[in-house]
């Protein structure tokens, strides 16, 4: 007798209980301190920001997917994440509408029109932070604030007075150097702080270390993540800045080069994402060190001070081909 109720799915075939919806939401649970820390640090405004962020990525999604007659799956969390890490790699000092056109890149070109989800090349949210780098160089370059260390979310709310802009330390680093990092930002052991709690300028949602790292070993924790492309990520940076940095890359200070940045948020949060990076453990340490080693190229020699975002980006369609090239033996061509 022929058998016509069976589904033959493709491998693999382990069930558990954790669904795709639950770890997004799960990612988003450890994404949102960073945003309540820059509220305080940085003022309500980001708040505002982020809200925008995450509704126009999970507009964007919705409307595109029902013009190109897909099933409207915005309840994944997968559009909000998105929206947050849009948002989270924004200086907190750019008009509160620039999100949108981020959000538009990032959702209906990267993502939808590749397929949707599991089907994009790039990080939607780093296509989206280059896209608006390209397009509103000015405001995403120079629109940082500094930090108020005794502002609270009430004061914001009801406060007239504008923030005070400044640079951030990796950009006085690239056209004043170290010295002028001291200068303006105090001593190496008041930047250590301030760059590990936050207290420092730089993008909404990446500026302070510890939270960003607290996140992040809850998802290596529950295993939604593994540790090999953070720790490869950010050992590397740290090697190769101590190797080349000299005097030109934080006096080839392997700490400030980890602490400095978007390194954390970028090691964590977003080299590790499911679609864009390798499987394979060895393909994970491989992904991550070339990252690594891009961030440190492009903060040595390029223009432009920082480089995770684009480091990232440029490995990601390197992944295909690392998961083919470490694939277990036992699915590869000849395996007995």
């Amino acid at each position: 007798m022929t058998r016509t109720d069976l589904i033959v799915s493709v491998s693999p075939h382990i069930r558990q209980n954790m669904t795709t919806t639950a770890i997004m939401w799960t990612v988003v649970a450890c994404l949102i301190p960073p945003l309540i820390l820059s509220i305080f640090i940085f003022g309500f405004q980001t708040l505002i920001i982020a809200l925008i962020s995450v509704a126009s990525c999970v507009g964007a999604e919705a409307i595109s997917q029902k013009l190109l007659k897909r099933p409207v799956q915005i309840r994944d969390g997968s559009a909000v994440i998105t929206g947050l890490l849009l948002a989270y790699v924004i200086p907190p000092g750019v008009p509160v509408w620039m999100p949108i056109p981020g959000a538009i890149m990032s959702i209906c070109v990267t993502k939808v029109i590749m397929g949707g989800l599991g089907f994009n090349i790039f990080n939607p949210a780093l296509i989206g932070r280059a896209f608006l780098v390209a397009t509103y160089p000015v405001a995403m370059t120079t629109a940082w604030l500094v930090p108020i260390r005794d502002a609270s979310i009430f004061r914001y709310m009801g406060s007239s007075v504008d923030a005070i802009s400044s640079a951030t330390p990796l950009m006085v680093l690239k056209h004043d150097g170290m010295a002028a990092v001291i200068e303006k930002f105090g001593s190496l052991s008041t930047l250590y702080s301030d760059f590990f709690f936050g207290f420092r300028p730089g993008c909404i949602g990446e500026t302070s270390v510890i939270v960003i790292l607290i996140g992040g070993v809850y998802l290596m924790y529950r295993r939604f993540i593994t540790w090999h492309i953070p720790v490869s990520v950010i050992g590397s940076i740290g090697l190769l800045t101590w190797v080349f940095g000299g005097e030109t890359l934080l006096n080839g200070n392997p700490l400030l080069a980890v602490l400095s940045g978007g390194v954390m948020l970028g090691a964590f949060f977003m080299a590790t994402d499911y679609v864009t990076s390798p499987n394979q453990k060895t393909g994970k340490l491989i992904f991550g060190a070339g990252v690594g080693a891009l961030t440190v190229l492009i903060r040595l020699k390029g223009g432009y001070p920082e480089g995770i975002c684009y480091a990232i980006l440029l490995m990601n369609p390197l992944t295909p081909a690392l998961d083919q090239w470490f694939r277990p033996k036992r699915f590869s061509a000849g395996a007995k």
